[in-house]
């Protein structure tokens, strides 16, 4: 029986980690870096670094699109924050739409905040509007299979 692999992308360096689905829960680290692939915390993405993520995880990935402008992105913030401490095996990343505008828009964003969730490069679902970090939670378990 072949076990299945999954492709992760490191937040440190980018590189993309073919990793068992078994071994998800046990921290793997980045073959390249070292470091580790799950960090129970939201990393930033640039416009480099958007399309890689998004398209070539395999494992839940959660975008919270946001704007410094934006007090309910602002306030949401570290409810985000709580969220990805609590769901260590879901890749969590926020991308701010008024410094990367065109990275951005193929993702039609109509309101802030907006969180997507992409499951190898496919939109499975979103969500907008600023939650607490329990709800976000119950949202993103309502997705995992």
């Amino acid at each position: 029986m072949n076990e299945q692999n999954l492709h992760l992308v490191c937040p440190h360096c980018q590189a993309t980690n073919r990793i068992p689905a078994a071994r998800l829960t046990a921290a793997p680290n980045c073959g390249r870096c070292r470091q580790p692939l799950l960090t129970g915390s939201a990393h930033e993405l640039s416009a480099h670094t958007v399309n890689k993520v998004i398209q070539k995880n395999e494992v839940l990935t959660i975008v919270d699109f946001w704007a410094s402008w934006c007090q309910p992105c602002l306030m949401m913030a570290p409810q985000f924050k709580e969220a990805a401490s609590q769901l260590p095996q879901v890749v969590f990343a926020k991308l701010q739409t008024d410094k990367y505008e065109q990275a951005a828009a193929p993702y039609r964003i109509r309101s802030l905040p907006t969180m997507v969730a992409f499951r190898g490069g496919k939109e499975i679902a979103r969500q907008s509007g600023a939650l607490p970090s329990q709800q976000i939670v119950q949202w993103v378990q309502s997705l995992q299979s």
